[in-house]
């Protein structure tokens, strides 16, 4: 029994979980429209500051890419199997050089086995809480691109996981990295081809190697960071409200809702809002917690553009 059906009947859930073919391809439309506008917002004004903003979006809009793979590797980007797969693959995953089929395999232990010695996440999350001077040398190393060159020479050496030197590793990569690269190269080839020939490397490989590794660093921290290291699913995982600009840089497509992704993990993710307003109108309450109610506030994130 998944977490959720503890607090949530199947008449409730059954409708959260619906899947929709047509939102799923507006999800990945609006994520590939956003890095299309922040490159035409440099073209429109170039300056320093719109090529930082354009950094920043692209780098966000790369975490976003790996979040929408992250729906399909649950099957609930696409309601259609076959587009789920591909999509998730060509149009997700391996643009920002993962893989959805050994994501998917590796990230469904996570469920199983969140914050216990299995869970294979459980690396990126032991780090904290640390001091501020390791925080800050680790948010260095991803803004100046040292994390992701150093992620980028393990993929070269056929890598998956470089946590074990205990640094931080976005375990989803692709394994193989040939098959992905052509779909990593393609937008710096556009990108190019349509500005200068700087372009596709100021506006998708800078961002991938420097703001995409920060954010999906903060999303590790925000989701299982100082928690409870237990099987109880209101204590080894964190929710986090998100305003919009938390969205548009931090948290796209509501990937804060994260306990109620765990209770129930089929849940798309345009659906969580309506979860965690149900679970509060429910007055769920912290298992095994003497009693504390659910997280409690306005819903700030709502369905408003993810």
């Amino acid at each position: 029994m998944t977490p959720g059906k503890a607090y949530l009947s199947s008449d409730d859930i059954r409708p959260l979980a619906a899947r929709s073919d047509l939102m799923g391809a507006w999800l990945v439309l609006h994520c590939w429209g956003v890095i299309a506008a922040a490159v035409a917002l440099f073209a429109l004004w170039p300056n320093l500051l719109t090529a930082l903003i354009a950094v920043m979006l692209i780098g966000s809009r790369q975490l976003g890419l790996a979040i929408l793979m992250h729906e399909a590797a649950h099957n609930a980007l696409f309601k259609t199997r076959r587009l789920n797969d591909h999509i998730g693959q060509w149009f997700c995953a391996r643009p920002i050089l993962a893989d959805l089929l050994a994501y998917r395999h590796y990230h469904l232990t996570h469920h199983r086995y969140t914050q216990t010695d299995n869970d294979p996440d459980l690396a990126l999350s032991l780090a904290f809480p640390t001091t501020r001077a390791s925080l800050k040398r680790k948010f260095t190393r991803d803004l100046t691109g040292q994390t992701g060159l150093k992620q980028l020479f393990g993929q070269i050496r056929m890598s998956l996981v470089l946590a074990a030197s205990g640094d931080f590793a976005q375990t989803f990569k692709s394994p193989r990295l040939l098959p992905a690269l052509p779909m990593f190269l393609l937008p710096m080839l556009v990108m190019s081809l349509l500005g200068s020939w700087w372009w596709g490397l100021a506006f998708w490989l800078l961002p991938y190697l420097t703001w995409f590794q920060f954010v999906v660093r903060l999303r590790n921290i925000a989701e299982h960071s100082a928690v409870e290291r237990s099987e109880n699913p209101f204590q080894n995982v964190r929710t986090t409200y998100a305003g919009p600009l938390a969205r548009a840089l931090v948290a796209p497509y509501w990937v804060n809702y994260h306990l109620e992704h765990h209770m129930v993990m089929h849940v798309p993710c345009w659906q969580l809002p309506k979860m965690h307003a149900l679970l509060l109108a429910k007055k769920i309450r912290h298992a095994h917690a003497g009693g504390k109610k659910l997280q409690a506030g306005p819903d700030r994130s709502g369905l408003a553009p993810p």
